[in-house]
């Protein structure tokens, strides 16, 4: 189910002259051949790289700890990192083939944050349960995940200045929502060429996420193309099209994005803050067994999530 776009939600807190104008212009302007932006869709809130859209209302403090909320349910096709449906509730027992969900619960030990994770959509119904983490992940979710409840519940809880960090497919996911549109970063998944190796050029190195990362480096994805294109966001990261052997164009006939193609990027968006990458796809990337590039898209992902939560500065 859809909801319609948000009303105006700042005047309260003298900002409402903020919602159209202080809003930074994309750092990614070329939109590649076929893919040109035609407008950018208006969702009625406060959005983009000024942190005056951050709704700073005291709702979490450091000295309770970070807690984060992984949900990854699917209402769709299921990617193979993600292993087999969990069973209802909160935490409820993993299997050896859910390597994702391990994979965050481990970068949480390693980086002193709580992780819960679920697939069971009672557990995001209310914006006050969601109010006790610092930021939800959605990883690799699919489709039409969310009840109108908690579709009510997650938007109230970003206004109240939470943090949400989409993954992957979280891309192919709520398509027809467009408050989660603009979440994404005026961005949804539209197709991809092949799982192939390629290059990730890091744009900006001053991120908590991207600190340390090579300029340029390896990983194989799927390399989405995207309809609509991001706007008003801080790219992080992109994808070198050239370096890809077999090509960008998708599945669905997209020619890809040209020389400015994102695979990662931030913004400040109704009250809260999202830090979005659509890389993730290869098993291997989530698990010990190595490929090229996992342990920079690893201490990338980490940054990112560090920085939601509040542990790390958040999109510079």
């Amino acid at each position: 189910m859809a909801i319609g776009r948000s009303p105006l939600s700042l005047a309260a807190a003298g900002a409402a002259a903020l919602l159209f104008t202080a809003t930074a212009p994309s750092s990614a302007v070329s939109h590649g051949t076929g893919a040109q932006n035609l407008g950018d869709p208006d969702y009625g809130v406060c959005r983009g790289t000024d942190a005056r859209c951050y709704h700073d209302w005291g709702n979490f403090d450091p000295a309770d700890g970070y807690r984060l909320l992984v949900y990854s349910r699917t209402g769709g096709p299921r990617h193979a990192h993600l292993g087999t449906p969990l069973g209802p509730g909160l935490n409820p027992p993993l299997n050896d083939d859910n390597v994702a969900v391990k994979a965050v619960l481990k970068l949480g030990q390693e980086n002193g944050f709580a992780v819960d994770y679920t697939e069971d959509v009672t557990q995001l119904n209310s914006a006050g349960r969601l109010l006790s983490y610092n930021a939800v992940m959605f990883l690799s979710t699919t489709r039409d995940t969310l009840d109108d409840s908690a579709q009510t519940a997650l938007r109230q809880y970003v206004r109240a200045g939470g943090g949400f960090i989409g993954v992957h497919n979280a891309f192919g996911t709520e398509y027809n929502w467009p408050w989660y549109e603009g979440l994404l970063g005026n961005a949804n998944f539209y197709d991809h060429g092949p799982n192939q190796p390629g290059t990730v050029v890091t744009t900006s190195r001053r991120d908590a996420s991207t600190q340390g990362l090579p300029q340029r480096w390896a990983f194989t994805d799927e390399w989405y193309n995207l309809v609509p294109y991001p706007t008003r966001v801080k790219v992080l990261a992109k994808v070198d099209e050239s370096s890809l052997a077999r090509g960008v164009r998708g599945s669905l006939g997209h020619p890809g994005h040209g020389d400015e193609h994102p695979v990662s990027w931030c913004h400040y968006y109704d009250g809260g803050k999202a830090w979005l990458t659509t890389l993730g796809h290869d098993v291997k990337t989530w698990t010990d067994e190595p490929i090229e590039g996992d342990q920079n898209f690893l201490r990338h992902l980490t940054g990112g999530v560090k920085s939601v939560l509040g542990m790390a500065p958040f999109c510079r």
